[in-house]
């Protein structure tokens, strides 16, 4: 079963689309199911997450804030989808 992970990110983030470049260059996206939610379509999730993007979820479970690395994104996203 894919695992699930959600992007929290917003247009023009440069920090989303550097953890995005991540994520792709993990080489694994056979392995996931992708959703970007922008968070200024919410006022619960603008409010609750504000700057503070990018946010990554794995299978419901905070995995990442801000950055991340192709290698970290993969060995957690093996590690999270195990459970």
């Amino acid at each position: 079963m894919k695992a699930q992970v959600i992007l929290y990110t917003r247009p023009g983030c440069h920090l989303c689309e550097e953890a995005k470049q991540q994520m792709r260059a993990a080489d694994c996206e056979d392995d996931y199911i992708l959703e970007e939610v922008d968070i200024d379509d919410d006022a619960h999730l603008k409010e609750r997450y504000g700057w503070e993007i990018p946010v990554i979820f794995i299978n419901n479970v905070k995995a990442f804030k801000y950055r991340l690395t192709a290698e970290e994104f993969k060995a957690k996203l093996k590690r999270m989808s195990c459970k």
